[in-house]
């Protein structure tokens, strides 16, 4: 079933489109993120979503009911933003509350609730602790179960690990999943963190100028980027012009296989840096910087011919700084692209 439908929705500021006919859908107990640099309009569609911002053309549905003219307060949606928003006058369990407040509620009822919400995101009893005194990890915890506190049908996310540190962004986007899982929870989110999308998402969305520019599983985008902008926004830079001619394409690395049934002729072509293979014998390259990566080693070649060359290698006998290598290509990591941009 459906919750989410977006037909067509543009949104116009003078005579600059920053949403741009675009149409998606949200199923239901689907987590979908939306990706993109600044600008790509992917705040501006939570927005709309949210009743926060106009439309200038299209329809946003909500289980199949039109929500043109619906106030925020009435569409049943959560929102939960990168700077948490909370009352800082309030104690956590008050914040908690706010939602179930303007719903309307008893006390007993709602403190049950808030009991419940603070043991699902990991804060047990903590109603009356000061805003203040709650580390950035905790107040987005906190923010979390305020937003899960009315029930929402559809949970709204604005980079919401954002502010974090990386230790704690990749633990809290696992226990994230894993609620959202358990709960049943619909969630569209928006990100520039592409990690962090592919880790907690169903399903991404990548935006550019206010469009679509691909949908998909993260494994989908991952393997197959719809376009030389996709696959540079996911941080690949091996992306070089290339002629296919069957299972090879001429390159300025010289000859590189590229997967069976590959379009042949004028292309682009993304070899991800997995791709790179260090070798006894193939096209020669010196090492021009190394960073460790945690399980491998990420490589900055400079071959004899053409571009820069990113590749990985394992931890043992990685090469040093100016050392001179060879390397090959393997047709598994190799993306002929899609025409266009």
């Amino acid at each position: 079933m459906t919750l989410l439908q977006l037909e067509g929705v543009s949104v116009r500021f003078g005579e600059r489109a920053v949403v741009d006919a675009v149409d998606m859908a949200v199923a239901e107990h689907e987590t979908v993120c939306v990706l993109g640099p600044s600008g790509s309009g992917k705040s501006t569609l939570l927005r709309v979503v949210a009743g926060l911002q106009q439309v200038s053309g299209g329809r946003v549905l909500l289980g199949g009911a039109d929500q043109s003219g619906v106030p925020v307060h009435r569409r049943g949606v959560g929102l939960m933003f990168q700077d948490h928003q909370l009352f800082p006058h309030r104690d956590v369990g008050a914040n908690v509350s706010f939602g179930l407040r303007m719903r309307g509620g008893g006390g007993a009822s709602y403190a049950a609730r808030v009991a419940e919400l603070l043991e699902l995101v990991g804060l047990p009893g903590a109603q009356g602790r000061a805003v203040a005194s709650l580390s950035g990890g905790e107040q987005q915890r906190v923010a979390l179960a305020r937003a899960l506190a009315p029930s929402p049908r559809l949970l709204m996310l604005d980079e919401p690990l954002g502010q974090l540190d990386r230790g704690l962004r990749e633990r809290l986007v696992v226990e994230l999943r894993g609620l959202f899982s358990r709960l049943g929870t619909t969630v569209l989110a928006v990100t520039h963190d592409q990690g962090e999308a592919f880790a907690l998402a169903d399903r991404v969305v990548v935006m550019r100028d206010g469009r679509i520019a691909q949908a998909g599983t993260p494994l989908e985008v991952w393997q197959r980027p719809a376009s030389e902008f996709v696959a540079r926004f996911l941080g690949f830079e091996n992306v070089v012009p290339a002629t296919v001619t069957g299972a090879v394409a001429a390159t300025a690395w010289g000859k590189v296989p590229v997967p069976a049934g590959s379009p042949e002729g004028e292309q682009r072509l993304l070899i991800r840096p997995a791709g790179v293979v260090l070798c006894a014998a193939g096209l020669r390259c010196q090492v021009v910087s190394r960073t460790f990566r945690g399980n491998h080693v990420a490589l900055l070649l400079r071959p004899e011919g053409g571009p820069v060359l990113e590749a990985e290698c394992g931890l043992a006998g990685a090469p040093a700084v100016g050392d001179r290598v060879a390397v090959t290509f393997a047709p598994a990591e190799v993306v002929v692209l899609p025409p266009g941009h």
